[in-house]
This record gives C-alpha cells, sequence and structure tokens, in this order.
C-alpha cells in the first residue's frame, strides 16, 4: 500500500530515479560524486538503468548490508519500490549480472577519489580523548581482508598458508594499512596492497597524511631507521614501539627515568650519522599471572620530558590499541564476522574496499557529530547502534535523482 502522502508517478520513470542513501549523502553529496566520477572518466555515453553516479551509491550500499545480496542492496537503495506495479511500465531491481557489469563499467577509480576527497581527521580541540597536550592522536596499524576465491584475485592478492604451514589458507586475502584518528577511530589515510606486501612499505605511502601538530603513534613491526627518519621528516611527532633487542646506548639519563640515544641506519654506528631519539622503557606484570613480564620500549621524537614525561608516554601509548577497536568496527560489525568480499575481480575487490572505507568513515562522522553537539566522548558512542541508524536512514529518507544537475528538470 501506498505511504500516506505519497503522490502517484503520472509518467514513465527509470528505477534508478529514485535512490535514497540517507546519511551517506551529507558525508558524499551527489555533487561531488559527479565530481569524482567525472574525473576518473566514468561519465555514461548514453542513458542508462544504472547511470554512474547509482553505482557508486550502490557500491557505498554493498559496503553498508555486506551481507545482504545484490538485489536486495539495490531495494533498500530505491525508494518507492513497493509502488512498480501500479506503475505504467512496470520495473523490476536490475538483474545480478546487470549489477555485475555496472560496477565493471565503473571501476575502483571513482570510490578510491571519493574517499580521498572525504576523508580527513574529524576530532576538534574540544573533543574528548583526541588530543595530547594540543597534539592530534593518530596511529598507524595494518590489517588483512579475506577476499572471494577466484583464480584472479588470488593471482593478484595471494594466498596465506595454513596454520601448521603445511596447506593453503581458505581464502586470498588483502593486506590494508591505514592511518586513523585515536580519538574518533576515523581513518582518514589507507594504503592496499597484496598480501606479500610488507607493512612498512604500504606504511609509507601514508606518511603525507602526517602533518605538524600530530603525535603519531605505531607498533614495533613498523619501525625501521629509513620509515622513522621519513616520518620524522612531516613535522609529526612520533611515539613508536621498538623491538626488545634493539641495541640503544644510553647516552643521557633523564629525571623521569627516560634517556637520549641515537638511531643509526645499521649496526654498524661508523657507517652513517646518528638521530637523537628519546627512549621510554617500562613493564607491564599482570596481578593474575606473576610469571608475565611484558616489556615495552618506545622511541620518540619529544626530546624534553617536561613536554611529555615518561610516564604519560606509557599510558598514552595504550591509544595505540584504538586503531584495532576500527578495525574490529569495521571487518567485524560492519562487514560481519566470517564475511568474505564478494568481488570476483581484483578492480572489483578494491571498489568494494574503498566503499567499505566510505561507509565506515561517514558512520563515524555520524557519531562524532552527535557526540560533539551532545559533548561526549565519541568512543561513548555504540558503533553498532549508529550503524543501524545509519541503515534505517537509507529506507526512510527521501530520494534524489541522479542525473547531473544539467539534466535535472
Amino acid at each position: 500500500m501506498p505511504r500516506a502522502g505519497w503522490v502517484k508517478p503520472q509518467t514513465d520513470q527509470r528505477l534508478s530515479d529514485h535512490i535514497s542513501i540517507g546519511v551517506l549523502t551529507r558525508v558524499f553529496p551527489p555533487e561531488l560524486v559527479d565530481r569524482v566520477v567525472a574525473e576518473a572518466d566514468r561519465v555514461e555515453r548514453r542513458r542508462r538503468l544504472l547511470p554512474a553516479r547509482v553505482v557508486v551509491y550502490y557500491v557505498l550500499g554493498l559496503g553498508l548490508y555486506s551481507s545482504s545480496s545484490y538485489e536486495e542492496v539495490m531495494r533498500m537503495l530505491v525508494e518507492g519500490l513497493s509502488w512498480a506495479s501500479g506503475w505504467r511500465r512496470p520495473w523490476s531491481v536490475p538483474t545480478k549480472a546487470a549489477l555485475f557489469k555496472a560496477r565493471a563499467r565503473l571501476g575502483a577509480e571513482p570510490l578510491r577519489a571519493l574517499f580521498a576527497a572525504v576523508a580527513a581527521p574529524l576530532a576538534e580541540p574540544q573533543t574528548a580523548g583526541a588530543f595530547y597536550r594540543e597534539q592530534r592522536l593518530v596511529s598507524i596499524d595494518g590489517t588483512c581482508l579475506d577476499v572471494a576465491d577466484t583464480a584472479a584475485n588470488e593471482q593478484a592478492f595471494g594466498r596465506p598458508g595454513s596454520g601448521r604451514g603445511e596447506g593453503v589458507g581458505a581464502f586470498p586475502q588483502l593486506r590494508l594499512v591505514g592511518l586513523g584518528e585515536c580519538g574518533t577511530h576515523a581513518l582518514f589515510e589507507v594504503a592496499v596492497g597484496p598480501l606479500a606486501a610488507d607493512e612498512r612499505t604500504l606504511a609509507g605511502r601514508l606518511l603525507g597524511a602526517l602533518a605538524p601538530g600530530m603525535l603519531c603513534l605505531a607498533d614495533r613491526g613498523f619501525y625501521s631507521f629509513e620509515l622513522w627518519n621519513r616520518a620524522r621528516a612531516t613535522g609529526a611527532q612520533l611515539l613508536w614501539r621498538t623491538k626488545s633487542n634493539h641495541r640503544l646506548t644510553v647516552l643521557e639519563r633523564l629525571p623521569d627515568g627516560s634517556f637520549l640515544s641515537q638511531l643509526y641506519a645499521s649496526s654498524d654506528r661508523r657507517r652513517g650519522e646518528g638521530v637523537a631519539v628519546r627512549v621510554v622503557e617500562y613493564s607491564l606484570a599482570d596481578p593474575g599471572r606473576p610469571a608475565s613480564d611484558t616489556r615495552y620500549r618506545l622511541l620518540t621524537t619529544i626530546l624534553d620530558p617536561d613536554r611529555a614525561p615518561a610516564e604519560e608516554l606509557a599510558t598514552l601509548y595504550t591509544q595505540r590499541w584504538e586503531f584495532e577497536g576500527a578495525l574490529d568496527e569495521l571487518k567485524v560489525h560492519q562487514r560481519g564476522p566470517r564475511v568474505v568480499l564478494r568481488s570476483k575481480t581484483p578492480d572489483g575487490v578494491i571498489q568494494e574496499v574503498y566503499g567499505h572505507l566510505c561507509v565506515h568513515y561517514a558512520i563515524r562522522w555520524l557519531m562524532h557529530t552527535v557526540a560533539y553537539d551532545n559533548g561526549h566522548d565519541p568512543d561513548r558512542i555504540s558503533f553498532t547502534r549508529s550503524l543501524r541508524a545509519a541503515r534505517r536512514t537509507t529506507a526512510s529518507h527521501v530520494g534524489f535523482s541522479p542525473r547531473n544537475a544539467e539534466r535535472s528538470p
């Protein structure tokens, strides 16, 4: 039955003329989508049931409804679908084959450009838990994502070994390394590569997003002399963990217990000039496990202990795990536990990954906006409830015409 206030169309309409994507249009407005599509030269040459703008929002819909079928996602995006039988010329949801071909025509570049155009740190100076002494807390970390088991995906991304090393994993995987804001969980720079890609190599592609006024955290797997120097050159401050067997000479012991040392390009210190660094060492003992003693060794570019006492830095390093919370949101709650990316081709996989990243950023934007307007910490707002709210807005908000402005009446 039609809803109250609806007016039955008097002329034939395309199914794609009534797309509704709720909160996603606030973050990714139609004019921005049209711009990235045009810059990627993906504007359709003829009138289609699935124009490029619609396909971009459809890919975002795949990220929002990751456990739904291709056709069901389109049903959720189309406004007034229950009227289909009442139109003069009945319409049906495009077939899976038509949707697959439309995604192939669009390619991955518009989604990659859409994420790059919007993703940026969200926190304001008043955002709770987002800054340390006026420095924005950000973190680098990585993860792997299962992709559809096809020969093309395996060739492009690679397949992991089994747990015992005697076989291979069930699905090919890609590697993703990201730079995220600790206080809001917003990922604002990512690098995607095959499973065999080194995390430090991918992390090097993120450094352009670092800037003065940021304090970047990273785990011990990311440290190398070259990457440290490149990150330091951005003007951002660094607080990275290093391995316990990293040889560091104590040049000066400081009042807070930390010490000054030098970093070198190799273990042979006669080959190069050292870089000044401050080292913070501490251990965590679990009262429930008296025999356990986890030791940490942190490197920082903040050489003055008055600007950042060792005890505060040791406590601050735990904020790095906020990034793991963001990955959990993306991989478990948004994508769904044990859900494999559905795309059968490498280009479709990259397109789908950036669709998921765009959706995660939009939800985190929503959460930060609500928290900031009400004076709350974004961490105190449930991601799963926000995800459900975003899904509801997709089905309840009015649609818009997907055609370009100059074609619209």
